[in-house]
């Protein structure tokens, strides 16, 4: 057992984890999205014939298998990219099925099915957002992100760039006292990185990088604290708003057609409401939907009466119940009809965040931006 112990080695983070999981959410979303699109425009056709029907769950886990054959089989670091894109894909596809494993009878319209999709999706979501926090530097972590980065030597594709960093990196491992033999072996290789004679290609600017450039270009050229406070507080108001007007319509008061009677009732025919625990859960969603609209709009309107703190802690708090728990419920009745303001939903979070960072840190700090 202690020899068994012995070969399982503490876990160290991959160096550029955060943007591979980035690339496997937005490849999973894109698959569920464009799936489902594709199956309502042609009319959810079937492949295969004779009582055969090869389901798109195959496809997914075809795609899975190669995406786990490939760090298997390559030892090039793009592969890694390419994994994340094609696993991202193949779980889509997987878990698009998911309402035919879990009904009697192969329901893939199963309304818990959406449910289940958005809730691995926010997991994942979480573990990016655990993923990409700056992890403790410990040698031994360091030395394996250096060591990675020589990946570049190898392709005769470092830049100067690149080479700075695995010095700055080599230098943190070569000053330790933890571990003398890190130590040791990041001292030479610090003498063969800072070789003169090694060849450097000139800096080429990926595609985050371009990206990151034309944002800053943005947030000089346009981007202030007053426009940003206006589309956030517009944003909040909005999503408030909607998530009233969808209460007013569920009322009595609200138009005929749409009333809470009617409501129900499409809702039975569908299968939605089968008993008084699913009229339970919808009572609740609407509960939720109208306390979490008059949270979103009381944030709005803080925030253009200039407390911005309060109104960024009031926003932050209704879009992330709204975007844990009232979308939970809301996929489970409306399906796939939500993914748009769940978009909008997460967007304005992100700008939220992004205010608080960029301004309200800023004034407490004493360094407060126009």
């Amino acid at each position: 057992m202690n020899r068994f112990r012995s070969q399982i080695r503490n876990p160290v983070p991959r160096l550029g984890a955060e943007q591979y999981l980035l690339f496997t959410l937005l490849s999973f979303a894109s698959s569920v999205i464009l799936t489902r699109i594709f199956l309502d425009l042609t009319g959810y056709p079937q492949l295969g014939g004779n009582g055969f029907h090869i389901a798109h769950v195959l496809w997914g886990g075809l795609l899975l298998f190669i995406a786990s054959l490939g760090p298997l089989l390559i030892a090039n670091r793009w592969v890694y990219t390419a994994s994340a894109l094609i696993s991202g894909a193949g779980v889509g596809l997987f878990i698009d099925e998911v309402g035919k494993f879990i009904t009697a009878n192969n329901d893939y319209f199963s309304p818990l099915a959406a449910p289940i999709i958005y809730a691995f999706f926010l997991l994942t979501v979480l573990l990016y957002m655990r993923v990409r926090r700056a992890p403790i530097q410990e040698p031994r972590a360091a030395l394996y992100h250096a060591l990675d980065g020589f990946e570049e030597v190898l392709e005769h594709d470092l830049d100067p760039i690149e080479r700075a960093e695995l010095i700055e990196t080599l230098q943190f491992v070569a000053s330790q006292n933890q571990s003398p033999d890190m130590a040791y072996l990041a001292h030479y290789l610090l003498e063969f990185i800072r070789d003169e004679n090694l060849s450097l290609v000139p800096p080429s600017s990926t595609i985050w990088q371009k990206m990151s450039l034309y944002w800053e270009k943005a947030e000089k050229g346009w981007i202030n604290r007053k426009r940003a406070k206006a589309i956030l507080a517009g944003g909040l108001i909005a999503l408030g708003l909607v998530d009233l007007y969808k209460m007013y319509q569920a009322l009595p008061i609200g138009p005929s057609s749409t009333s809470l009677e009617h409501i129900i009732q499409q809702l039975v025919a569908s299968g939605q409401l089968t008993g008084n625990g699913s009229l339970a859960w919808f009572s609740a969603r609407m509960a939720l939907e109208t306390s979490v609209g008059l949270l979103l709009i009381a944030a709005g309107v803080v925030f253009l009466a200039g407390k911005d703190e309060t109104a960024v802690s009031m926003g932050y708090l209704g879009l992330l119940l709204s975007l844990t728990t009232v979308n939970l419920l809301v996929f489970y009745f409306e399906q796939f009809s939500t993914i748009l303001s769940a978009i909008i939903q997460f967007a304005i979070l992100l700008g939220l965040i992004y205010y608080r960072r960029r301004y309200i840190d800023a004034d407490q700090s004493g360094h407060t931006q126009a």
